[in-house]
């Protein structure tokens, strides 16, 4: 299948001069994510536009049309509700998938020192739902290494023992050691995955990484070595305990939009170096609790909904802290409605709530007026204090025999697609 032009890279560095010119251009990158603001007033991010700026391909009802024929199944609600909504190539992996050939998935996470927020959930769901549906392996890199690089007051010991607990988290979603590679840089670099980090970096010149990333003159050594060791995971032979010495095994990475600078490097190096491309699909952010015109974040504990929230600080963080889409007063609402594409608790449940008529109903019923904004927030509560309630019970089962096993890289892992070329 065509995948449309050529990539258009937009470099970090060109991205900031955008952010200049009157003001007004969003600004995404691997570490900030802004919306664009116009006439003094903040705008969501607008998705078009990444599109156009990165070079990607939207994930159209054609896609979606043959995701289902391929794969026998419908898609996920993250990918019919545009929330993954960009790709690199996944048609090139719709065809080995028809082909019988085999692919991997490969994901990751800067591990913190509390729990991820419902947000970092997301690619890790989308992950499942795709494993279940390919029965392919995963690969998920845990960066407690660049932590350290970014984090001056974090010492490396402390970044390694937040892995750990991230392990706990991402077993808690569903995943099985028989399937699933978790590893920590730290504790895995080396062997293979280090000689593929080497032939990278040889492959990446400064003036690359500074165009791609927008380093500057007072960024360490190690910021700018760190795109290698995240690339060396997209290929193959980085993990001889699943593929052996194989280089022809492509992966899928399911991810933020704003990684896309990382893999666009990726794709670039791939050929010389005589690997496969990895295929991408993109997410969008899931927003703050204050609005869509940044996402969620970890640093700040008013902005987020985290796994490890009681039932009552979900409700009073939604209750206090969720922007509304409703009217100014009751009386207005009921008259004029309120709008459901800027209103928080509503937007939220578009991610969990699996029934398409039910969040149809819901966004109807909002702009007539008939549900209010109070109303909202308490289907909402109710929608995340179930989902972050079940997955609670799920880590308090997760032992560390089970860390253990998703973080051994000799633990038995056999995929019969592995055995065709």
């Amino acid at each position: 299948m065509a995948e449309g032009p050529p990539v258009t890279n937009v470099p970090v560095a060109e991205l900031k001069e955008l952010v200049v010119q009157d003001a007004i251009e969003q600004y995404v990158t691997p570490w900030t994510v802004e919306g664009a603001e116009v006439d003094g007033i903040k705008r969501t991010i607008d998705y078009d536009r990444l599109i156009e700026q990165f070079g990607t391909r939207r994930i159209d009802e054609e896609m979606l049309e043959r995701f289902t024929r391929v794969t026998g199944h419908a898609p996920h609600l993250l990918l019919r509700r545009g929330i993954f909504f960009s790709h690199r190539d996944l048609g090139a992996i719709l065809d080995r998938h028809e082909q019988g050939k085999p692919f991997y998935l490969y994901t990751g996470r800067g591990p913190s020192r509390g729990h991820m927020h419902i947000g970092h959930m997301l690619p890790f769901l989308f992950c499942k739902w795709l494993q279940d549906v390919f029965d392919v392996p995963l690969v998920v890199q845990l960066t407690d290494d660049k932590k350290f690089l970014y984090k001056p007051d974090l010492k490396a010991e402390q970044t390694y023992e937040y892995s750990l607990a991230t392990v706990r988290e991402i077993a808690a979603i569903g995943f099985k050691p028989e399937k699933t590679f978790i590893f920590s840089d730290m504790g895995y670099m080396g062997g293979a995955f280090y000689l593929n980090v080497l032939k990278i970096s040889r492959s990446i010149t400064y003036s690359m990484a500074r165009s791609s990333f927008g380093y500057t003159d007072s960024d360490h050594i190690g910021k700018i070595h760190f795109p290698c060791i995240q690339i060396a995971p997209a290929f193959s032979s980085t993990f001889p305990s699943i593929f052996g010495n194989r280089t022809d095994i492509p992966c899928l990475i399911p991810c933020g939009i704003d990684q896309d600078p990382y893999f666009r490097l990726t794709r670039d190096v791939a050929k010389p170096l005589k690997f496969k491309k990895p295929s991408l699909i993109h997410g969008q952010f899931l927003p703050a609790l204050q609005g869509g015109t940044t996402k969620m974040s970890s640093s700040v504990d008013s902005s987020a909904i985290f796994m490890d929230d009681s039932p009552n600080t979900i409700k009073n963080k939604i209750n206090r802290h969720a922007f509304s889409g409703g009217g100014a007063s009751q009386k207005e609402h009921r008259e004029s409605g309120g709008n459901p594409d800027i209103d928080i608790a509503y937007q939220y449940m578009t991610y969990f709530v699996e029934d398409n008529q039910e969040i149809a109903d819901l966004a109807v019923n909002y702009r007539n007026g008939d549900i209010t904004s109070g109303e909202m927030k308490n289907l909402c509560i109710a929608v995340l204090q179930d989902f972050i309630g079940s997955f609670q019970e799920r880590e308090r089962a997760i032992t560390d025999d089970d860390v253990k096993n998703f973080m051994n890289p000799d633990y038995p892992r056999t995929f019969a697609c592995l055995a065709k070329k």
